[in-house]
């Protein structure tokens, strides 16, 4: 008998030790700091390590030569090594409110903060994140404000031929409500999907901030996944865990255009919704700016508000379908029915910016009104998220 209690006693003992390696595994260091002044200190363990690097989105930017273009990336910068193998920086100047993305450089290899357990992913790759609230960017912390409700719903898409999932934010009461809300249609960025404006722009906070600080109505917010085919956000279809990648067949064909009255449908069909083009927006950036103008223009009569977030233009010249067809036609149609709004913005170094200072230039040429609000920096996350939170405020 007592053998079997010391038995069950050691067994009882060892689950235990191993429920708490968790806690012990991650070690005393605190990285990122937030200082008083919003100064802060990153620090990493790695004794054996040659050189140590960080690189983020509050670096000075440096230039870099793609497919696309120059374009701007994430500064970088050495880190220093004292006697015990802990690698420190501390940013020189304070930093911002705002939503920061970053990454250690290991000798060469690109790795996550062991300490830091908050990460976001962008397409294949994941960085830790860290938020400096306040300011006017206290619209992206969570506040003490009532919250609206996230949801990701399965619609069936008869165009397409797929069941696809979808997010869905609806403002705070609305499930007590019997009112009908307007509707904003918010699309993402080529290797995005309907995760992209919820984790990496924020979304949820910041209608609950700026719904709650009366800035904006009581909206619905739809976030599809533009990749025509995706069922779902990587690891959440039945295809499951796989490697992300940037470029999907059947992004920027017309696709998606094509089968988009799909998800108002369902949408209408399910919500309390305002029916009509004057309860409807639709907005996006980069892929999903060029989506949003494409179709806002093939369905004039479904869109009252648009939003075009440094917006891809033009259509790839080997791409052939009818969506893109007649565009002058289609935008004349577009504006003959005047919408209510129609805004774009974009960074001052932002690889499309010539792309949008020619459309901006037909526009003008055509008389065609629209809301034009030009920021610093390129094709990035911070822009995004300021274009969100200013167009919205225009809404409805």
């Amino acid at each position: 008998m007592k053998k079997t209690i010391f038995i069950l006693f050691w067994i009882l003992s060892c689950t235990g030790i191993y429920a708490q390696q968790a806690l012990w595994g991650g070690g005393d260091i605190v990285s990122p700091q937030i200082n008083a002044d919003s100064t802060v200190v990153f620090r990493l363990f790695a004794p054996q390590a040659q050189k140590v690097e960080i690189t983020g989105d509050f670096l000075p930017p440096q230039k870099m030569e793609t497919k696309f273009g120059p374009m701007e990336v994430a500064g970088s910068a050495e880190l220093t090594r004292n006697d015990q193998g802990v690698w420190k920086f501390i940013t020189p100047h304070p930093l911002s409110p705002e939503l920061y993305s970053y990454s250690f450089i290991i000798d060469g290899v690109k790795v996550t903060d062991p300490s830091n357990v908050y990460m976001i992913r962008d397409v294949a790759s994941v960085t830790s994140v860290f938020l400096i609230g306040g300011g006017r960017h206290g619209e992206y912390q969570v506040s003490e404000v009532p919250h609206g409700t996230v949801a990701r719903r399965w619609y069936h898409s008869p165009a397409l031929g797929l069941t696809r999932r979808i997010s869905i934010y609806t403002p705070p009461g609305y499930e007590n409500s019997a009112r009908t809300y307007p509707v904003l249609y918010l699309l993402h960025g080529m290797g995005g999907d309907e995760e992209a404006w919820l984790a990496l722009g924020r979304a949820a906070q910041i209608f609950d901030n700026l719904i709650d600080a009366g800035k904006i109505k009581p909206m619905i917010v739809v976030m599809p996944n533009g990749n025509a085919v995706q069922e779902a956000a990587p690891g959440e279809s039945s295809l499951g865990f796989y490697k992300p990648t940037f470029q999907l067949t059947k992004t920027m064909d017309g696709t998606f255009e094509t089968a988009f009255p799909d998800i108002v449908n369902f949408v209408d069909e399910n919500y309390h919704t305002v029916k009509s083009k004057t309860g409807r927006a639709i907005a996006g950036l980069s892929m999903g700016g060029f989506h949003s103008l494409h179709i806002s223009a093939e369905y004039p009569d479904m869109f009252d508000y648009v939003g075009l977030f440094s917006a891809a233009i033009n259509p790839d010249k080997n791409v052939k379908s009818p969506i893109y067809e007649d565009m002058d036609k289609k935008l004349k149609i577009q504006f003959e029915k005047k919408p209510r709004l129609y805004w774009i913005g974009i960074g001052k170094a932002d690889f499309l910016y010539k792309a949008n200072a020619d459309y901006r230039k037909m526009l003008d040429a055509n008389r065609y009104p629209y809301t034009y609000m030009e920021t610093e920096g390129g094709h990035i996350w911070r822009n995004w998220r300021i274009y969100l939170s200013t167009f919205v405020t225009m809404l409805f």
